[in-house]
């Protein structure tokens, strides 16, 4: 990924946030997905914003978006393809308390190499990758955004854990029984809650040690922040058996093959639970 396709990517993100911003602030209504989760207008006018931008920049590369996908819109892709999730944290979105995301991934091998995530309303935004000057090392940072631009960019990294005990991560809105027996078994210190991928990027900056999430997502949801936690030194995982979280589209796919295994984000892999014994 070139610098000036990076800046890019970032500055689309921005302008959807932007575009979600506007609507943030009037009254509106949610209506229901056929898998009765919450969509608003702010998604589809985030997602027209992205999808124009990446057919201008990016024409060769097929986009895997979540509401094109939701109206029946799934391309055929090949080993490389971009996903989108253009409002990550709807319900998050509708409690206006801030901690939604735009979300916009490459996707190459089945691994995500560059991913932005964007916080329009707590003002900042996350990425990271590898650039086309260095594509044996990934660099993630964070950064302000401020008057359409992002500015103070600061890198960020996976932290060491205190040896008093990690911070683990639960979604604020989606916290399953399975993911709260997994947490019970490790040495946790601070349980902390965040919504959308904003919780992919606390383990990126350090914030945090640890995501399990033993609940359904898709994979629009995690893979721009699976990308900034791959860059900033850690690692999203199969929770099954420890192996890389792996992407793909198979031929002739439909949405139900989007969704994803159970996963966790870690900073180390030293963290990570021993496996329950089948029974």
């Amino acid at each position: 990924m070139t610098e000036d396709r990076i800046s890019f990517l970032i500055q689309l993100a921005i302008r959807a946030g932007e575009e979600i911003l506007k609507i943030y602030a009037e009254p509106f209504e949610a209506e229901s997905k056929a898998d009765g989760s919450p969509v608003t207008k702010a998604d589809a006018a985030a997602e027209k914003i992205i999808l124009e931008g990446l057919s201008d920049v990016f024409p060769e590369i097929p986009v895997v978006a979540e509401e094109s996908v939701e109206a029946g819109n799934l391309p055929a892709v090949g080993d490389s393809y971009f996903l989108v999730d253009p409002l990550d944290g709807t319900k998050e979105f509708l409690k206006k308390n801030g901690e939604f995301t735009v979300n916009i991934a490459l996707i190459e091998h089945g691994r995500p190499v560059f991913g932005v995530v964007g916080a329009p309303a707590l003002g900042e935004i996350f990425w990271g990758g590898v650039t086309a000057s260095d594509e044996t090392a990934a660099r993630a940072f964070k950064a302000r955004i401020d008057a359409g631009r992002a500015v103070d960019v600061t890198p960020v990294e996976v932290r060491t854990p205190p040896s008093a005990g990690i911070s683990v991560l639960a979604s604020r809105s989606h916290l399953s029984e399975e993911t709260s027996a997994l947490i019970d078994r490790l040495n946790v210190a601070e349980r902390l809650s965040v919504g959308s991928s904003l919780k992919l990027c606390w383990v990126a900056e350090g914030k945090a040690d640890l995501y399990p999430r033993l609940a359904p997502t898709m994979q629009w949801d995690i893979a721009a922040g699976d990308a900034v936690v791959r860059a900033a030194g850690g690692c999203v995982v199969l929770a099954e058996n420890g192996e890389d979280f792996v992407y793909e589209v198979p031929e002739g796919a439909s949405k139900d093959d989007l969704r994803n295994p159970h996963f966790i984000a870690v900073s180390s892999r030293e963290l990570l639970p021993e496996p329950v014994p089948a029974v």
